[in-house]
């Protein structure tokens, strides 16, 4: 009997430590997403406030003095701001793609042991981690050589493959069992058969890892179009905000040194969490949807790894 009781002492205080430690747990996460959330309202408050409040008061998290000013300059002209979120959404689209298409079919190859060029190819795309060809040569290489100047390519091109990527997705495919792909092959599948068939459905936790970050790289980029696109109709959303913005401070420092006295009513600051909210509000709103199949590509990777 005090064998059993004891048992059951332990059980209990079992239970009770696992139960005060998901109480930790919990109470934990509820904080750092109070302080991830935190941040997001104040940028949505600030975008609603007027801008002589914000210059006065500073950031509050409850507009004092709302308004939409930020916003009505943002969408003064829809058709240019639909066609950058347009020239955004298939830029990621197409980019995301074939970049982790690319990403993995490269990695599956040099991950196979059979291939005995696989270190050399692999001190070949790590080399270009440590040095690159410089600014200038690859803006000429762009623009003379490729002639890609003001196309909706060269968006894509140049963030096709990333080379950390493709070493994070080799090492996740190293992992897998060789004994899957040489069944494969006795029974008369092909190396690309093979590669879509298993490979691709085994390595979903990677392959939904690396798309998100291809889709927020292509999503965030500005640089690119700054120095090939001047084609107003190719211009992505970010380097669209990013002239606005420009204009914006050209025409405020221009009041300010003609001595106007109406430069408070320029919403510089609101202006700029308006196109925070602009910018990241598709992400936001598409994220709940994508992260389903995000962890389902976990789970079902981690079951048959």
């Amino acid at each position: 009997m005090n064998t059993g009781g004891n048992v059951q002492m332990a059980a209990g205080k079992t239970q009770a430590d696992r139960r005060l430690l998901a109480v930790v747990g919990y109470l934990f996460l509820a904080l750092l997403a109070v302080f991830c959330i935190f941040p997001f309202l104040l940028v949505v408050s600030s975008s609603l406030t007027e801008e002589s409040k914000i210059i006065e008061d500073g950031f509050q998290l409850i507009p004092t003095a709302f308004s939409t000013e930020a916003y009505g300059i943002l969408f003064q002209f829809p058709d240019q701001m639909l066609k950058a979120y347009g020239v955004t959404i298939a830029v990621t689209a197409i980019g995301t793609l074939l970049g982790l298409f690319l990403t993995a079919m490269t990695a599956y190859v040099l991950a196979r042991k059979d291939f005995k060029w696989r270190g050399h190819f692999s001190f070949f795309f790590f080399f270009t981690t440590l040095f690159s060809g410089g600014l200038v040569p690859w803006y000429l290489l762009i623009v003379n050589d490729l002639e890609l100047k003001d196309r909706l390519i060269v968006l894509i091109l140049p963030m096709l493959l990333n080379v950390f990527y493709l070493i994070v997705m080799k090492t996740f495919m190293s992992s897998i069992p060789e004994a899957i792909t040489e069944s494969a092959k006795i029974d008369g599948a092909g190396d690309f058969r093979i590669f879509l068939q298993l490979i691709i459905p085994l390595s979903k936790p990677a392959l939904a890892t690396i798309g998100l970050f291809i889709a927020l790289g292509y999503w965030n980029d500005w640089y690119n179009a700054l120095l090939f696109i001047t084609n107003e109709n190719l211009m992505p959303l970010q380097y669209y905000l990013y002239k606005m913005l420009g204009n914006m401070d050209g025409i405020r420092k221009a009041m300010l040194g003609s001595g106007a006295v109406v430069t408070a009513s320029i919403p510089t600051e609101s202006l700029k969490m308006a196109m925070t909210i602009v910018a990241t509000g598709p992400i936001l709103l598409a994220y709940p949807f994508i992260q389903r199949y995000f962890v389902q590509g976990l789970t079902i990777g981690a079951v048959k790894g």
